[in-house]
Protein backbone atom coordinates (compact mmCIF):
# COMPACT_ATOMS: atom_id res chain seq x y z
CA UNK A 1 0.00 0.00 0.00
CA UNK A 2 1.67 3.50 -1.01
CA UNK A 3 -0.33 6.32 0.31
CA UNK A 4 0.92 9.71 -0.41
CA UNK A 5 2.92 11.46 3.07
CA UNK A 6 1.16 14.76 3.83
CA UNK A 7 2.80 17.74 5.17
CA UNK A 8 1.69 20.36 7.32
CA UNK A 9 2.28 23.10 3.96
CA UNK A 10 0.83 20.59 1.45
CA UNK A 11 -2.45 20.15 3.87
CA UNK A 12 -2.71 23.97 3.74
CA UNK A 13 -1.35 24.42 0.13
CA UNK A 14 -4.11 21.60 -1.29
CA UNK A 15 -7.10 23.57 1.21
CA UNK A 16 -6.27 26.82 -0.76
CA UNK A 17 -5.97 25.01 -4.37
CA UNK A 18 -9.27 23.94 -3.60
CA UNK A 19 -10.92 26.71 -2.53
CA UNK A 20 -11.52 25.62 0.81
CA UNK A 21 -8.74 27.85 2.58
CA UNK A 22 -8.18 31.55 1.52
CA UNK A 23 -5.37 32.54 -0.50
CA UNK A 24 -2.69 33.23 2.69
CA UNK A 25 0.98 33.32 3.47
CA UNK A 26 1.48 29.88 4.59
CA UNK A 27 3.00 30.94 7.70
CA UNK A 28 3.96 28.38 11.01
CA UNK A 29 0.75 30.14 12.80
CA UNK A 30 -1.85 29.70 10.18
CA UNK A 31 -0.76 26.46 9.40
CA UNK A 32 -1.49 25.29 13.29
CA UNK A 33 -5.00 23.57 14.23
CA UNK A 34 -6.87 24.97 16.69
CA UNK A 35 -6.40 23.27 20.07
CA UNK A 36 -8.80 22.68 22.92
CA UNK A 37 -8.45 21.37 26.50
CA UNK A 38 -8.88 18.08 28.03
CA UNK A 39 -10.16 18.91 31.64
CA UNK A 40 -9.59 15.71 32.90
CA UNK A 41 -5.81 15.94 32.45
CA UNK A 42 -4.76 19.53 31.04
CA UNK A 43 -3.46 18.12 27.74
CA UNK A 44 -5.51 19.01 24.80
CA UNK A 45 -6.68 17.81 21.55
CA UNK A 46 -7.11 19.41 17.71
CA UNK A 47 -10.48 20.52 17.51
CA UNK A 48 -11.36 18.50 14.41
CA UNK A 49 -11.39 14.31 14.42
CA UNK A 50 -12.30 11.56 12.11
CA UNK A 51 -15.73 10.00 12.45
CA UNK A 52 -14.92 6.32 10.70
CA UNK A 53 -19.45 5.00 10.88
CA UNK A 54 -19.93 3.23 7.53
CA UNK A 55 -16.90 5.25 5.62
CA UNK A 56 -14.37 3.21 7.05
CA UNK A 57 -16.77 0.10 7.44
CA UNK A 58 -15.01 -1.82 4.18
CA UNK A 59 -12.87 -4.68 2.89
CA UNK A 60 -8.93 -4.59 3.57
CA UNK A 61 -8.44 -4.71 -0.01
CA UNK A 62 -5.17 -2.39 -1.16
CA UNK A 63 -7.02 0.28 -3.30
CA UNK A 64 -9.72 1.15 0.34
CA UNK A 65 -6.93 0.87 2.38
CA UNK A 66 -4.88 3.47 0.13
CA UNK A 67 -8.24 5.58 -0.13
CA UNK A 68 -8.25 5.44 3.96
CA UNK A 69 -4.56 5.90 4.59
CA UNK A 70 -4.79 8.82 3.05
CA UNK A 71 -7.26 10.08 4.90
CA UNK A 72 -5.23 9.38 7.93
CA UNK A 73 -2.28 11.25 6.52
CA UNK A 74 -4.26 13.91 5.35
CA UNK A 75 -5.75 14.54 9.43
CA UNK A 76 -2.18 14.16 10.85
CA UNK A 77 -0.47 15.79 8.83
CA UNK A 78 -2.94 18.97 9.25
CA UNK A 79 -1.81 18.21 13.25
CA UNK A 80 -5.15 16.43 14.01
CA UNK A 81 -5.31 13.21 15.84
CA UNK A 82 -8.37 11.52 17.18
CA UNK A 83 -10.31 8.95 15.04
CA UNK A 84 -13.88 7.51 16.66
CA UNK A 85 -14.81 3.73 16.01
CA UNK A 86 -17.03 1.42 17.36
CA UNK A 87 -17.12 -2.00 17.53
CA UNK A 88 -20.80 -1.35 16.04
CA UNK A 89 -18.90 -0.22 12.70
CA UNK A 90 -18.29 -3.66 11.80
CA UNK A 91 -14.82 -3.48 9.72
CA UNK A 92 -13.68 -0.37 11.24
CA UNK A 93 -11.35 -0.90 13.78
CA UNK A 94 -9.64 -3.66 11.91
CA UNK A 95 -9.56 -1.82 9.10
CA UNK A 96 -7.67 1.42 11.27
CA UNK A 97 -5.10 -1.41 12.80
CA UNK A 98 -4.33 -2.35 8.87
CA UNK A 99 -3.57 0.40 8.13
CA UNK A 100 -1.34 0.98 11.30
CA UNK A 101 -0.01 -2.39 10.34
CA UNK A 102 1.07 -1.32 6.88
CA UNK A 103 2.81 1.52 7.91
CA UNK A 104 0.41 4.35 9.18
CA UNK A 105 2.20 6.13 12.08
CA UNK A 106 0.14 5.20 15.48
CA UNK A 107 2.24 7.82 17.76
CA UNK A 108 -0.18 11.05 16.27
CA UNK A 109 -3.06 9.18 16.63
CA UNK A 110 -5.92 9.10 19.22
CA UNK A 111 -7.79 6.25 19.33
CA UNK A 112 -11.34 6.54 20.71
CA UNK A 113 -13.50 3.67 20.09
CA UNK A 114 -16.95 2.00 22.08
CA UNK A 115 -18.16 -0.97 24.07
CA UNK A 116 -21.19 -2.62 22.91
CA UNK A 117 -22.49 -4.98 25.05
CA UNK A 118 -23.71 -6.26 28.40
CA UNK A 119 -22.10 -7.97 31.37
CA UNK A 120 -18.70 -8.07 32.48
CA UNK A 121 -16.97 -10.66 30.85
CA UNK A 122 -18.50 -9.49 27.16
CA UNK A 123 -17.17 -6.26 28.13
CA UNK A 124 -13.71 -6.85 28.78
CA UNK A 125 -13.42 -9.20 25.73
CA UNK A 126 -14.79 -6.63 23.39
CA UNK A 127 -12.29 -3.91 24.49
CA UNK A 128 -9.55 -6.08 24.19
CA UNK A 129 -10.70 -7.37 20.89
CA UNK A 130 -10.69 -3.90 20.08
CA UNK A 131 -7.39 -3.09 21.38
CA UNK A 132 -6.10 -6.36 18.91
CA UNK A 133 -8.41 -5.10 16.20
CA UNK A 134 -6.73 -1.75 16.00
CA UNK A 135 -3.51 -3.19 16.98
CA UNK A 136 -2.31 -1.24 19.75
CA UNK A 137 -1.74 -1.34 23.55
CA UNK A 138 -3.31 1.37 24.53
CA UNK A 139 -7.17 2.84 23.88
CA UNK A 140 -6.65 6.34 23.88
CA UNK A 141 -10.51 6.75 24.97
CA UNK A 142 -13.15 3.88 25.56
CA UNK A 143 -16.30 4.92 25.44
CA UNK A 144 -19.97 3.04 26.87
CA UNK A 145 -21.47 3.44 23.37
CA UNK A 146 -25.40 5.07 23.84
CA UNK A 147 -24.82 4.31 27.71
CA UNK A 148 -25.42 0.16 27.39
CA UNK A 149 -24.61 -1.31 30.60
CA UNK A 150 -22.68 1.96 31.84
CA UNK A 151 -21.91 0.44 35.55
CA UNK A 152 -20.49 -2.84 34.96
CA UNK A 153 -18.61 -1.28 32.10
CA UNK A 154 -17.11 2.08 33.60
CA UNK A 155 -15.88 -0.09 36.49
CA UNK A 156 -13.97 -2.10 33.93
CA UNK A 157 -12.61 0.83 32.14
CA UNK A 158 -11.61 2.47 35.50
CA UNK A 159 -9.79 -0.39 36.58
CA UNK A 160 -7.67 -0.37 32.89
CA UNK A 161 -7.04 3.56 33.45
CA UNK A 162 -5.48 2.28 36.17
CA UNK A 163 -3.12 -0.42 34.39
CA UNK A 164 -2.28 1.99 31.80
CA UNK A 165 -4.20 0.06 29.13
CA UNK A 166 -7.32 3.11 28.40
CA UNK A 167 -6.14 6.75 28.74
CA UNK A 168 -9.74 8.44 29.50
CA UNK A 169 -13.59 7.06 29.66
CA UNK A 170 -16.36 8.29 27.75
CA UNK A 171 -20.11 8.17 27.68
CA UNK A 172 -22.08 8.41 23.92
CA UNK A 173 -25.38 8.80 22.55
CA UNK A 174 -26.59 10.18 19.72
CA UNK A 175 -29.90 11.07 20.24
CA UNK A 176 -31.82 14.26 21.44
CA UNK A 177 -34.37 11.91 23.55
CA UNK A 178 -31.39 10.67 25.15
CA UNK A 179 -29.93 13.48 26.56
CA UNK A 180 -31.68 13.34 30.44
CA UNK A 181 -30.17 9.90 30.52
CA UNK A 182 -27.01 10.81 29.30
CA UNK A 183 -26.85 14.00 31.73
CA UNK A 184 -27.70 11.71 34.68
CA UNK A 185 -25.46 9.16 33.88
CA UNK A 186 -22.73 12.08 33.45
CA UNK A 187 -23.79 13.00 37.36
CA UNK A 188 -23.32 10.03 38.88
CA UNK A 189 -20.04 8.30 36.46
CA UNK A 190 -17.98 11.46 36.00
CA UNK A 191 -16.23 10.13 32.65
CA UNK A 192 -13.77 12.08 31.24
CA UNK A 193 -15.47 13.05 28.24
CA UNK A 194 -18.94 12.67 26.70
CA UNK A 195 -20.05 12.16 22.57
CA UNK A 196 -23.26 13.67 21.90
CA UNK A 197 -25.08 14.81 18.58
CA UNK A 198 -25.03 18.73 18.00
CA UNK A 199 -25.45 20.91 14.90
CA UNK A 200 -27.21 24.05 13.03
CA UNK A 201 -30.06 21.16 12.65
CA UNK A 202 -29.72 19.29 15.96
CA UNK A 203 -29.12 22.23 19.05
CA UNK A 204 -30.92 20.26 22.06
CA UNK A 205 -27.45 19.97 23.73
CA UNK A 206 -26.83 23.60 24.42
CA UNK A 207 -30.08 23.50 27.28
CA UNK A 208 -28.75 20.91 29.14
CA UNK A 209 -25.86 18.64 28.11
CA UNK A 210 -22.98 21.65 27.41
CA UNK A 211 -23.05 23.44 30.03
CA UNK A 212 -23.53 20.23 32.14
CA UNK A 213 -20.05 19.33 30.70
CA UNK A 214 -18.31 22.76 31.37
CA UNK A 215 -19.62 23.12 34.91
CA UNK A 216 -18.18 19.24 35.23
CA UNK A 217 -15.12 19.47 33.60
CA UNK A 218 -16.09 17.20 31.01
CA UNK A 219 -14.79 17.11 27.80
CA UNK A 220 -17.03 16.86 24.74
CA UNK A 221 -16.40 15.04 21.23
CA UNK A 222 -19.75 16.28 18.66
CA UNK A 223 -21.18 13.25 16.52
CA UNK A 224 -23.83 14.16 13.61
CA UNK A 225 -22.48 17.66 12.70
CA UNK A 226 -23.77 17.57 9.53
CA UNK A 227 -27.08 16.20 10.74
CA UNK A 228 -26.52 13.27 8.50
CA UNK A 229 -26.69 15.48 5.16
CA UNK A 230 -29.58 17.55 5.94
CA UNK A 231 -27.67 20.29 6.76
CA UNK A 232 -26.11 20.34 3.10
CA UNK A 233 -29.77 19.47 1.57
CA UNK A 234 -30.75 22.87 3.71
CA UNK A 235 -28.94 25.26 1.84
CA UNK A 236 -28.86 23.45 -1.81
CA UNK A 237 -28.71 26.68 -4.05
CA UNK A 238 -27.96 29.08 -1.15
CA UNK A 239 -24.96 31.08 -1.73
CA UNK A 240 -22.54 31.50 1.53
CA UNK A 241 -22.97 34.63 2.73
CA UNK A 242 -20.36 37.23 2.65
CA UNK A 243 -20.29 37.95 6.48
CA UNK A 244 -19.56 34.77 6.61
CA UNK A 245 -16.26 34.63 4.16
CA UNK A 246 -13.90 35.86 7.28
CA UNK A 247 -13.88 32.11 8.71
CA UNK A 248 -15.22 29.78 6.57
CA UNK A 249 -14.75 29.52 2.68
CA UNK A 250 -17.77 26.39 2.57
CA UNK A 251 -20.56 25.92 3.98
CA UNK A 252 -18.81 22.89 5.31
CA UNK A 253 -16.68 24.48 7.44
CA UNK A 254 -19.54 27.33 8.17
CA UNK A 255 -21.31 23.96 9.49
CA UNK A 256 -17.95 23.03 11.99
CA UNK A 257 -16.85 26.43 12.71
CA UNK A 258 -20.71 26.91 14.70
CA UNK A 259 -19.75 23.74 16.45
CA UNK A 260 -16.10 23.85 17.58
CA UNK A 261 -16.95 27.47 18.31
CA UNK A 262 -18.84 26.49 21.61
CA UNK A 263 -17.04 26.72 24.63
CA UNK A 264 -18.10 23.63 25.89
CA UNK A 265 -16.94 21.43 22.49
CA UNK A 266 -13.61 20.21 22.43
CA UNK A 267 -13.50 18.18 19.19
CA UNK A 268 -16.00 17.47 16.45
CA UNK A 269 -15.82 14.12 14.14
CA UNK A 270 -17.08 14.14 10.95
CA UNK A 271 -16.87 11.11 8.69
CA UNK A 272 -15.26 10.74 5.33
CA UNK A 273 -13.70 8.45 2.72
CA UNK A 274 -12.80 11.38 0.66
CA UNK A 275 -10.01 13.31 0.22
CA UNK A 276 -11.25 16.55 -0.28
CA UNK A 277 -13.74 16.58 2.15
CA UNK A 278 -11.03 15.36 4.62
CA UNK A 279 -9.23 19.00 3.26
CA UNK A 280 -12.67 20.95 3.55
CA UNK A 281 -13.04 19.53 7.35
CA UNK A 282 -9.61 20.42 8.65
CA UNK A 283 -9.90 23.51 7.27
CA UNK A 284 -12.05 24.31 9.61
CA UNK A 285 -9.62 23.93 12.48
CA UNK A 286 -8.17 26.87 10.71
CA UNK A 287 -8.62 30.70 10.99
CA UNK A 288 -11.15 33.05 13.19
CA UNK A 289 -14.16 30.88 15.38
CA UNK A 290 -17.20 32.91 15.28
CA UNK A 291 -18.14 35.00 18.20
CA UNK A 292 -21.31 35.01 20.79
CA UNK A 293 -22.42 37.27 18.59
CA UNK A 294 -21.56 36.04 15.06
CA UNK A 295 -22.88 32.28 16.17
CA UNK A 296 -26.38 33.99 16.60
CA UNK A 297 -26.13 35.32 13.06
CA UNK A 298 -25.16 31.22 11.77
CA UNK A 299 -28.05 30.30 13.80
CA UNK A 300 -30.83 32.75 12.83
CA UNK A 301 -29.74 32.62 9.20
CA UNK A 302 -29.98 28.44 8.90
CA UNK A 303 -33.43 29.04 10.95
CA UNK A 304 -34.65 31.21 8.37
CA UNK A 305 -33.96 29.09 5.34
Amino acid sequence: MNTKNWNRREVVAAGVAAGFLPNIAMTTENMKIIHKPIPASGDSLPVIGLGTYEVFDVESTPEALQVRGEILDLLTASGGSLVDTSPMYNRSEKVIGDLIGAGTDREPLFLATKVWTDGEDAGKRQMQRSADLMQTSVIDLMQVHNLRDTAVHMKTIREWQGAGRIRYSGLTHYTASAHAALGREMTEFRPDFIQVNYSLGEREAEDRLLPMAQEQGVAVLINRPFQAGQLFAAVSGVALPEWAQDFAASWGQFFLKFIISHPAVTCVIPATSKTHHMVDNLAAGHGNLPDPAMRKRMGDFFASL
